[in-house]
Order: C-alpha cells, then structure tokens, then sequence
C-alpha cells in the first residue's frame, strides 16, 4: 500500500539516523482507499470479528459496533490517524514488527493510551531490538511540538517505557505459542534490566499539512548517538479533510 500512495524520500543524517520525507502520489489516496481503509479498521477491532459481526448481525449492526470504537473528536481521530500510519510505514519501511494494534484496547473512544505512541520489536541472532516511537499529527504543526516528541523519547534514559512493553507483552501472552514467546522474552528482558540504549531506535513520525522538514533535519542531527533514529513527515495538504474523510469511510462498511 505505502509505494502505490506515497512518493519516498529517504536521507542520511550521520551514522543510523535516516529521514524519510512523505508525500502522495498523484491519484494515489484513489488507488489505496480500500486497502487503507481496511487497515484503519484493523487498527480498532479484528478483522475476523467485523466480519463475524456482519454474518450475525448484518452491515447496519456490524456498523454500530465499529462505530462505537471509532473517536469522535476531531483532535483525537488526528493524533490516531497519525498513530495508524506510523505503525504501518514503520513496519513497511523498516525490520520492526509492531505486534500489537493499540487502539484496539482503549477504555474509551476519546481516551488516550498511555505509554509510547507506538512500539515495534525485532528479533536478531535471539536478541531483541526495539522501536520506540512516538506519532504527531497536525495541520499547522509548530517546532515545539516536535521537541516535546524528543523530550519523551529520551524519558526513561530512551528506553521504551516499562508500561508500553508489559503492555505489549501482555497481549503476546494471550496468543498463540509464537507470540507467547515473544511475550516472555520481553518479559525477562524488563526482569533482567538487560535493554541496552544500542538496543533502542527512536520513531518519530509527523503527520502535517505545513513543511516541516527543517525542523526535523535539526533535531534529527542534534539527537543522542546511542541510539538508532528514524525520523518521518508525511505531509498531506488537505490533511484536515483527509482525517475527516478516513474516519467516514471507516464507519461505512457497505451493504453488500
């Protein structure tokens, strides 16, 4: 879905830093709209239990269900969004996997999740690498905003915070043998106090409709070595309209 919407730009800040610079191919939000719009749904409930829902209950029923997942304050669906598609170019992009869709487990739909906006894992040689991200989204977004992204991702010494990973390992316990292990393996990681700053890359991914490449490229050069650092801006113009229009597509699931 990434290539078919987005044009990619991707430069080197010094030794692994990377920014990658977004923005939609012509006729592109066209080519991906169902794709994208599936996968914005799989982000608040699991695809099987949608289509379950409409085998018992039909699209209307269905319907009304996702809905009452589904945020209704432009502010949040705009941070979510920004959330949504980090985890998806993150995943595209780079060797993490993010285990587990967040936004499926918030006490409520306006209710924000603690911990790191997004957390991806990857497995190397039986060690454990980590992603700890955190997702922007604005219209007019302004510099201050991305320091503050900075600042909470040197918190906790730049470790993802121990909440996000009992989170995640959490959910990774309740599935299958695959991810019971991943599970326990981060588990005994948080246990044993073994996660390295080497071990840790910052994500930070900017949705905005304003140019704020600059602003990026300086903290991506003043940002701690220790760590690895993947810093995004998606840019969309009508980025208002397209949160607006996402969200209306999610609700409606079709009638046939």
């Amino acid at each position: 879905m990434i290539e078919d919407w987005l044009d990619i730009e991707e430069a080197e800040h010094g030794e692994r830093k990377r920014l990658y610079v977004l923005a939609e191919k012509e006729g592109g939000r066209a080519v991906v709209q169902v794709d994208l719009i599936e996968r914005v749904r799989a982000h608040y409930d699991d695809p099987r239990r949608i289509a379950d829902d409409i085998a018992e209950l039909g699209f209307p029923g269905a319907a009304a269900i996702l809905r009452e997942r589904l945020p209704t304050d432009a502010r949040t669906r705009s941070g979510e969004v920004g959330e949504i598609l980090a985890t998806e170019f993150m995943e595209h992009q780079t060797g993490f996997r993010m285990p587990v869709r967040r936004l499926r487990y918030k006490d409520g739909r306006e209710m924000a999740l603690r911990g790191d906006d997004f957390l991806g894992i990857e497995e190397l040689e039986g060690r454990l690498s980590y992603l700890k991200g955190e997702a922007k989204s604005g219209q007019a977004m302004g510099a201050a905003v991305i320091t503050t992204a900075r600042t909470r991702l040197n918190d906790d010494q730049g470790r993802p915070t121990p909440i996000s990973l009992l989170f995640v390992s959490d959910r990774l316990l309740e599935g299958g043998e695959e991810d019971e292990a991943l599970g326990r393996q981060i588990r005994n990681a948080i246990g044993r106090g073994t996660i390295k700053a080497r071990d840790v890359t910052h994500g930070l991914f900017t949705l905005t409709g304003n140019d704020r490449i600059a602003d990026l490229e300086t903290d991506l050069d003043g940002a701690e070595d220790a760590h690895g650092h993947v810093s995004v801006n998606l840019r969309i113009n009508d980025h208002q309209a397209f949160i607006a229009w996402v969200y209306e597509e999610a609700e409606n699931l079709g009638n046939d």
